[in-house]
């Protein structure tokens, strides 16, 4: 998943979210208020993310507790908070394991203002190979996605779907989307997976990921989703384009 910039335009870090915790609602102009998926489709959409979410979590019960140990023994905070843009153009605490350290934003903003090329990296991307936020267990969850195992259960609470768009922040949806794909975005609910994670992940420039969750928006359907399902297997065990 993507990670948080600050209200002032500087990186902001899971910590940092995870202090403030999810931000009030927020709400976008009315032209972005959509609805969820309708009719029956939209039905099947939400029982599938509720029985998948409600398995996946029954399955996953035994390895949730050496990972909460292991993040612990790091210090710090297991679960961390941060303020998303979800359906309708309304903020939700988006969960996940924590994975970077306690002084996140000082140690990018420092290799940001030392190092050119990291900087110009972080500028198309978002994202560093090299990240030195990132802990060693959680470099370790960021590549097998571990770390978003949290996220089904804001799946369970109806503000994430399975399958969807990646969850954003309000100020990527307002300098990189445009009104087309802001209306788009704001029709689904975010997703855990969708067609970017399938497509390379992090190897995806921004401007590609924004296109793809905006192809998902406007061609979605049960059949899609399923198929997005059975394509994140292999993109997780292949680690292809984690971070």
């Amino acid at each position: 998943m993507g990670r948080s910039t600050s209200d002032n335009g500087t990186p902001m870090s899971d910590t940092t979210l995870a202090a403030r915790g999810a931000a009030p609602a927020a709400r976008l102009p009315r032209h972005h208020r959509a609805s969820c998926p309708a009719g029956l489709q939209g039905r099947l959409k939400r029982a599938l993310d509720v029985l998948g979410a409600a398995t996946l979590l029954l399955l996953i019960l035994p390895i949730l507790l050496p990972i909460a140990l292991a993040i612990r023994a790091d210090g710090g905070p297991i679960l961390f908070r941060h303020a998303r843009i979800g359906l309708g153009g309304r903020s939700f605490g988006c969960l996940k394991f924590r994975s970077m350290v306690t002084d996140a934003d000082a140690r990018l903003a420092r290799l940001l203002a030392e190092d050119p090329a990291a900087a110009a990296e972080w500028a198309l991307r978002r994202k560093l190979p090299r990240d030195p936020r990132i802990t060693r267990i959680g470099a370790f969850l960021r590549s097998t996605s571990l770390d978003e195992l949290p996220q089904l259960l804001n799946v369970l609470r109806g503000e994430m779907s399975l399958v969807g768009p990646r969850p954003v922040v309000q100020q990527e949806l307002d300098q990189h989307y445009s009104q087309a794909a802001a209306d788009a975005y704001c029709a689904m609910r975010p997703g855990i997976t969708g067609l970017w994670q399938v497509s390379g992940r992090s190897d995806t420039t921004y401007a590609e990921r924004v296109a793809l969750d905006t192809r998902y928006a406007r061609e979605w359907s049960i059949l899609l989703d399923l198929r997005i399902l059975l394509r994140t297997i292999p993109a997780v065990l292949q680690r292809r384009g984690a971070v």
